[in-house]
């Protein structure tokens, strides 16, 4: 095994532990949730090694690093989330490539993607992305729609040929009324959840918590998390 198969192994099954934890102090069953390993700003060789080690989500937040990596790696059994902001200028390259879109926070991109998941002839999961920063309609301070404009949203994506309402997505915010109560924050999204699977039934994903809340995340009830610095490590930045 090489050292850094090794490495990602021992961070993995870290991750796993801490999973596996809170799930069993929430009372969960363990394959009630699904670990998402962000790749961001690292190599196609750490998701071909992950791969390898039975990871099977992974995710990317910019397109001119993810199109080249998920092109690498398309012989592999992976299901890829695009979980940044989307510029629509970047549209027509993501629905290439990713299975579910979880930033999904305004019409235009709505259109966007249905318009080019028709033209590749693909279905994309999308996760409406919520900004619990955000007042009643303003948009968050690192995107998604503030909790009174999840209806009409979800409505246009459940309507948009093409697409798949999965669910909702949320960040814990870092200003507002829940900055630094990452536990208050995800069950707000399950609030938010349940109401929208009264209209929306199986939208039923919630993608909440990365490395260093994943705990509270699974706590208040999230289908997802997003996890990468626990896996991969830390990277310098270039430059």
């Amino acid at each position: 095994m090489t050292d850094r198969k090794h490495e990602l192994a021992e961070n993995l099954a870290k991750v796993e532990r801490r999973i596996e934890a809170a799930c069993a102090a929430a009372g969960r069953s363990r394959d009630e949730v699904t670990l998402i390993v962000v790749t961001k700003t690292y190599p196609a060789d750490d998701v071909r090694i992950l791969a390898e080690l039975g990871v099977r989500h992974v995710a990317e937040n910019r397109d001119q690093d993810a199109a080249p990596k998920a092109a690498a790696c398309a012989d592999l059994p992976l299901t890829w989330h695009f979980v940044g902001q989307l510029q629509t200028n970047k549209v027509r390259s993501v629905a290439g490539y990713a299975d579910f879109v979880q930033s999904v926070d305004r019409a235009r991109l709505v259109t966007a993607l249905s318009k080019e998941a028709v033209r590749q002839e693909r279905e994309l999961g999308c996760l409406i992305q919520v900004a619990l920063d955000a007042g009643e309609s303003e948009r968050g301070e690192r995107g998604g729609v503030a909790p009174g404009g999840i209806g009409e949203l979800a409505a246009a994506v459940a309507e948009a040929p093409g697409l798949r309402l999965a669910g909702l997505m949320t960040v814990a915010p870092l200003t507002g009324e829940y900055a630094g109560r990452q536990r208050a924050a995800f069950e707000r999204l399950m609030d938010l959840s349940t109401d929208l699977r009264r209209a929306h039934p199986a939208a039923n994903m919630v993608s909440a918590g990365m490395s260093a809340d994943l705990e509270e995340a699974v706590a208040a009830g999230a289908t997802h998390v997003r996890v990468g610095t626990a896996v991969l490590g830390v990277r310098p930045r270039l430059g």
